[in-house]
């Protein structure tokens, strides 16, 4: 019987699967996920205790009901959206954190550790991945998809008709390639 075709890398080593890859951003997105949860709460509540000290603000006339002073509408909706606002800032600093500066202290992110996925160079897989290779991956990966509908989607799936090294655009952009690392 033939033995399926595995695609490699320059170095000889296997590509990382499309299911590999998948579980590894899961598992990567339930990280962040849950840091961005724990930020929620207390941002949350921020929120609704601005915008609860601004209605308490309203003054109301006793005898017809009429509304006789209200605090500006900048307090009521404007500091709660400059909180979300943070929050969302501090959301991609997280993942900038998380995908480049911790991936390149560590050489791999939990969801790489946990399906054994390395990162090399497309061109030089034995030199190592450095920040500025990091950077570009993620700045195409995130800040682009935040932007531009759909390019998550577009981006991930890329993989499954590019060859010969199976890159997504994000890879493509930083010159990676995502092996197996055992």
């Amino acid at each position: 019987m033939p033995r399926a075709y595995v695609a490699l890398a320059p170095d000889g080593r296997p590509l990382a699967s499309f299911g590999d890859r998948f579980v590894a951003i899961l598992i990567d997105g339930a990280v962040l996920a849950g840091v961005n949860i724990v930020l929620l709460v207390p941002t949350l509540i921020a929120m609704f205790a601005v915008m609860a000290g601004a209605a308490s603000r309203v003054e109301t006339d006793p005898v017809t009901g009429a509304v006789t002073s209200s605090p500006s509408m900048g307090m009521f909706i404007g500091v709660p959206l400059l909180i979300e606002a943070g929050f969302i800032l501090l959301t991609i600093v997280i993942g900038y954190v998380y995908h480049v500066e911790m991936f390149g202290r560590t050489g791999v992110t939990w969801g790489k550790r946990a399906m054994k996925l390395q990162l090399i160079r497309a061109t030089a897989p034995a030199v190592p991945i450095d920040r500025g290779v990091l950077l570009k991956r993620w700045a195409v990966q995130y800040p682009v998809a935040i932007v531009v509908p759909f390019f998550s989607w577009i981006d991930g799936l890329w993989q499954l008709w590019d060859k010969p090294y199976q890159q997504c655009l994000h890879d493509k952009a930083a010159g990676t390639i995502v092996v197996k690392a055992g």
